[in-house]
């Protein structure tokens, strides 16, 4: 067999799903003509049907409507097109991915449908606040904690923020952190790695982006995970993935905020009445001011009962925001 015979039903497949599709089709002649204008490669009648019929026996969704001139379209790909669309919105919307990542990955995803869905594909969507960032090494750094998890290895790296000049500056004075990664976390539109910190000595996340070129996979094995961990139970009580020590508070809230509450913590939350316009639950939270900030969200409606040193915590935390009202800055 030459190299043509090989190539041709490859080419035959790509032509296929590029330019037909359920409202789409391609005659045996068009195909013909096709191989030859663009791929110098030549076929006949027979020849496209026997290559058709090794394709649809290898899973290509391949329909051939009979007539004088048989016709073929696609019916189906590994996407179908409202996924596609699914895809491309959540790509665009991501603050996670940059730029220059989401462009090319929304490239490929529209390269999943034929060429005649183009117009179909052209997104609508605006995303909120979805600043992108400028670390276009984030998906190999994921790529490397992901390889460290699976390898049960622990990690080494460098961690930055910015100062008041929106220059990075290096944490922890430039020394590495060893970390025990253990899951990856998608959390307020920010990717984050949860494990063991040794320098915290404690269950602890960092973000994906905020890391510092890509970290080193140690040969020392990773930290066990401990016994009572749960990565969900980890994730609810966070407040964007902000990490303190948590507790059980009471809250009593207002009818009106059940949604955002089950939004919050899961439709398994325990709920108590309190009375005929309020309810209460019991949360385990990562008290942090990331969580009263939550609490002060709600203007009034959601209250926190108790333990009273979060409550008076809290109640602090108000009345400096309104003495800073009236001072200088």
């Amino acid at each position: 067999m030459n190299i043509e015979n090989k190539l041709r039903p490859i080419y035959i497949a790509k032509i296929l799903l590029e330019r037909t599709d359920e409202d789409h089709v391609l005659t045996t002649n068009e195909l013909i003509d096709i191989l030859e204008r663009e791929y110098h490669i030549s076929a006949h009648r027979t020849t496209v049907s026997d290559d058709i019929q090794v394709l649809a026996q290898a899973g290509l969704d391949v329909d051939m409507i009979k007539s004088t001139q048989n016709k073929y379209r696609v019916l189906s790909r590994t996407f179908d097109l409202a996924e596609i669309k699914l895809l491309i919105d959540a790509v665009e919307s991501s603050k996670f991915i940059t730029e220059k990542k989401s462009e090319c990955l929304i490239k490929k995803l529209q390269k999943q449908a034929s060429i005649h869905s183009a117009d179909a594909l052209k997104r609508n969507l605006k995303a909120c606040s979805r600043f992108k960032p400028d670390n276009e090494e984030v998906f190999y750094i994921a790529d490397t904690v992901n390889a460290a998890i699976n390898a049960g290895k622990k990690i080494a790296f460098q961690y930055y923020d910015y100062n008041a000049q929106k220059e990075k500056t290096l944490k922890n004075s430039g020394q590495e952190y060893i970390f025990s990664p253990y899951y990856l976390v998608w959390d307020g539109d920010c990717y984050y790695m949860v494990g063991y910190s040794e320098k915290h000595q404690n269950i602890g996340n960092f973000r994906m982006d905020r890391i510092y070129q890509q970290p080193t996979i140690l040969d020392e094995p990773a930290a066990p995970v401990p016994i009572d961990f749960n990565i969900n139970d980890y994730i609810k009580t966070s407040f964007r993935m902000y990490n303190s020590k948590r507790q059980k508070v009471e809250l009593i809230c207002d009818n009106s905020t059940m949604d955002a509450i089950l939004d919050r913590f899961g439709m398994d939350v325990e709920i108590h009445e309190n009375d005929s316009v309020s309810f209460r639950v019991v949360v385990d939270v990562a008290v942090s001011h990331v969580f009263y900030a939550w609490v002060f969200g709600f203007g009034g409606r959601v209250k926190i009962k108790a333990p009273d040193d979060v409550n008076a915590a809290y109640g602090k935390m108000v009345r400096d925001a309104v003495q800073a009202l009236d001072s200088e800055i």
